[in-house]
Order: structure tokens, then sequence, then C-alpha cells
């Protein structure tokens, strides 16, 4: 389109902020979307990990851990890997 006019300027910007609304809505929906999946990090993961990582430290087991119902064996090795991960680099994600 080409602009000569104030008119024209002022239609061009009406154009671009009806554009712009209907953008808005569609990235909103994309933000409110259930991706699926594992949602790691999030503050629910972290609670669990941190349980998980506190009773290991005790010196429990892992499928002690896993018997008291709180998570599943797969999970409970997930976090043992993470868990080692962190340690390997001197981390300790999650921790105060």
């Amino acid at each position: 389109m080409d602009i000569k006019t104030l008119e024209d300027a002022l239609k061009r910007i009406e154009e671009l902020e009806v554009e712009n609304e209907k953008l808005k809505v569609e990235l909103d929906v994309y933000k409110n979307r259930n991706t699926g999946g594992r949602k790691k990090h999030d503050a629910a993961w972290l609670a669990s990990y941190n349980d998980f990582a506190e009773k290991y430290e005790r010196g429990m087991k892992i499928m002690e851990i896993v018997e008291q119902g709180d998570i599943s064996r797969r999970t409970a090795y997930r976090y043992k890997a993470y868990y080692d991960g962190l340690k390997e680099k001197g981390e300790n994600y999650g921790k105060e």
C-alpha cells in the first residue's frame, strides 16, 4: 500500500490495529492450550522432585520411596537420573 496522505496513513493504522487484535486473540489461544506431556520444572514437579530428593538423601531406597505411593517407579528413576546429573554438575536444583 502506498501511503501519500494523512487519511491513507490513518486508514492503514486502523487496518493494522484490527489485524493486531486478531493476532492477540490467536496468541492467547496458543498460550492457553494444553501442550500435553510432562510439565518439567513447574511447581508440582518441583515439589514432587524435592520430596524424592529429601527421602533419597536420607538413605531410602528407590523402591521404598515408590512403595509410599506418591510417585511411580519410572518417575522415581527419572528423578534419580536428574538428581545424579545435578550432583555431577555440583548443583542443587530446587533446594534452598
